[in-house]
């Protein structure tokens, strides 16, 4: 994992000090299945079953970087899959904050938390998991610092929006491009978009 790092350090990737500190402790070989544990640090996407994947590295380490989760962040992380970017997260925020990872596919979902589970987030109360459609967020929760989201829609939920504290960040991809949303006030969102990626899509 150690190498994998050192690359996207040295690609420009991964820059904040917390991130790669998180990068560094949680290996991705604890959130990919059995059969293809000896490809963990290939920086490629994986299968994790059920037409879903592990995301790229590079891809990971990059939106991570454009959310700037910070220590005692509230995060609702949308397509939680294997839960190897929500554990990322749990690293970040600490004791003192909490990631809500949405996964729609409940075998998936067991899959992820028994993966996070691996490095106490769940026992220490920085992790929960849920199965359901995240479309419309999870307003019992919110409001949230950060939203992420693993999956590609055609456009952003305004419920996402809705459920951000102001200075709040989006990343989402939609629908090749990943974008970052910077919420301003209450209306009013500055929007970045970094085109040229792949992702699975959004089920609504």
């Amino acid at each position: 994992m150690k190498l994998l790092t050192q690359e996207l350090i040295g690609e420009g990737i991964l820059k904040t000090p917390s991130i790669i500190e998180a990068f560094e402790k949680i290996d991705r070989k604890d959130f990919v299945p059995e059969e293809i544990k000896n490809k963990a640090y290939l920086n490629a996407p994986l299968p994790i079953g059920f037409g879903q994947t592990i995301s790229q590295p590079f891809t990971v380490a990059f939106m991570l970087e454009l959310l700037q989760p910070e220590k005692g962040n509230k995060i609702l992380d949308v397509g939680s899959g294997s839960g190897w970017q929500t554990a990322l997260l749990c690293s970040v925020v600490g004791d003192s904050g909490a990631v809500f990872a949405i996964e729609l596919i409940p075998e998936l979902m067991a899959f992820g938390r028994k993966n996070v589970a691996k490095y106490d987030f769940i026992k220490k109360g920085i992790a929960e998991f849920h199965s359901f459609n995240a479309i419309k967020g999870f307003p019992e929760k919110a409001p949230f610092d950060r939203i992420i989201s693993a999956a590609a829609g055609s456009e952003l939920p305004m419920a996402w929006k809705e459920q951000l504290k102001t200075d709040g960040r989006i990343v989402a991809p939609i629908k090749d491009a990943i974008h970052l949303f910077i919420k301003k006030t209450e209306t009013d969102f500055e929007e970045q978009i970094h085109p040229g990626f792949a992702f699975v899509p959004l089920v609504s």
